[in-house]
């Protein structure tokens, strides 16, 4: 599959059980900031298990193009030789970061306080999302962005020649924004500091501290207060990645929802920040069980096991955890119209912004597909029929949405008639292995308009 180029309507036809382990890639998240901090470090920086979805394919091509030695190979084993922070060299030619919120907005903030400037562009999709919510904190370090109405890409950044430590509190739970103000942080005299009302995923913190950054993080009254020192020494580290549990979401959904299944997923991160959708899952019911549960490379980490629950129940869920599950809500509402009475999602405006408008654009989907749907800015709730009473048959729109592609496809193979995506090219972008995992399961996929 690929995102960009000609679309690959898919189907998802009715199957029987879904047995067996589903082996998916690696966390996209680490995976990005990997290639980064590789790229920031002095030396050589070795990772295995790394996705090689075009998202982060991108984010290597990109460190590339500012001077680190980046190595393919092959098994997802790659490297990086590093240049150090502010050692990053002036591209020669536009960045292009596809798909990718994350590659993009995590890359700006790394080259934001050197004194080079580069220009970034990526898909429609990505071209379409606001960037002035990292460009705004950026600015406080002395970075300078120019870019198309509304804060949108193409957009280049012109790195702070003089950069001074900033501290910043972020406006809207997001990782992505925190990251790119701690990237920056990096080639900053002093301290930086970001505080976060409402803790979202901290994979940037853990590894600025596993590569050497001195980092301290402190709950206090006003929110999680990270502190970071800038313009230390990275040390190049071996990196093993866990399995995505963003990708993870999609087997163990399928599995929940299919009558018979029983798939493991072995080795998937389960660090808190991340983990709310299993959590949620089995508040509604859902047959999931934790095994061989360990630490690897910091990491919380366990194999988990999803079975057939025929009798999950909508629950409200606690805006809360929106953070430690915001990728997730789309799978998680197909898993609600198979359950039973309304499931309401709260707290959730980000969804609007990410890669397409997740939440209209499931809400369209579902009721095509014959479900009740409501949503509002923030919220929406799926009104479920039960197990085997979901219509299906209809033809949705992917948006240049690799998890929206994915969630509908999950719907049709417990639907009573077959769901059609427009596109699943964009797939690609995160799991570029979803369509032969899932078929090797049991499911029943096929290239067709349908």
């Amino acid at each position: 599959m690929s995102s960009h180029g000609a679309p690959i309507p898919m189907t998802s036809t009715p199957c029987g059980p879904l047995t067996g382990t589903a082996p998916v890639p690696g966390d996209k998240s680490i995976s990005h900031r990997s290639l980064i901090l590789g790229a920031l470090s002095v030396g050589k920086t070795e990772i295995t298990g790394l996705l090689e979805g075009q998202d982060v394919l991108d984010t290597a091509k990109a460190m590339r193009a500012f001077g680190a030695e980046v190595t393919d190979h092959g098994q997802g084993h790659w490297s990086v030789h590093g240049v150090g922070v502010g050692g990053f060299a002036e591209p020669d030619q536009v960045i292009d970061c596809g798909n990718s919120g994350t590659g993009v907005r995590l890359i700006m903030g790394a080259m934001a306080t050197s004194p080079i400037s580069a220009t970034f562009t990526g898909d429609a999709s990505l071209n379409g999302r606001p960037m002035a919510r990292v460009t705004n904190p950026l600015a406080l370090f002395g970075t300078q962005a120019v870019g198309r109405a509304d804060g949108r890409l193409p957009m280049t950044i012109v790195g702070a020649v003089d950069p001074v430590p900033v501290t910043y509190t972020v406006p809207v739970p997001s990782a992505q924004v925190k990251s790119a103000v701690l990237f920056a942080g990096l080639n900053a005299p002093g301290k930086t500091v970001v505080i976060e009302a409402e803790a979202t995923r901290d994979h940037t913190e853990r590894m600025f501290a596993g590569f050497g950054a001195e980092i301290t993080v402190e709950d206090t009254d006003a929110g999680r207060v990270i502190t970071l020192t800038g313009q230390p020494e990275l040390k190049p580290q071996k990196i093993d990645v866990p399995r995505d549990p963003s990708s993870a979401a999609f087997p163990v959904c399928a599995a929940l929802i299919v009558p018979g299944s029983d798939v493991l997923v072995p080795g998937i991160g389960l660090n808190p920040t991340r983990a709310g959708l299993y959590t949620t899952l089995r508040e509604m019911g859902a047959d999931l069980t934790y095994e061989n549960e360990r630490i690897e490379g910091g990491e919380p980490v366990a194999d988990l096991r999803a079975r057939f629950s025929p009798d999950l129940h909508g629950i409200e869920v606690p805006p809360a955890r929106a953070a430690s599950m915001i990728d997730e809500y789309p799978v998680l509402s197909v898993v609600a119209a198979f359950a039973k009475g309304q499931t309401v999602m709260r707290g959730v405006k980000e969804l609007r912004v990410k890669e397409s408008d997740r939440i209209d654009a499931m809400a369209t989907g579902l009721r095509a597909n014959g479900i009740t749907v409501e949503d509002g800015p923030d919220w929406w709730v799926v009104t479920g029929l039960g197990h085997g009473n979901v219509p299906g048959g209809a033809t949705c729109a992917s948006h240049l949405d690799h998890r929206i592609a994915m969630s509908f496809l999950i719907l049709g193979m417990a639907a009573q008639s077959p769901v059609h995506v427009d596109d699943g090219g964009p797939i690609a972008t995160s799991f570029p292995i979803f369509e032969p995992l899932m078929s090797g399961l049991g499911a029943q996929l096929s290239r067709t308009a349908g």
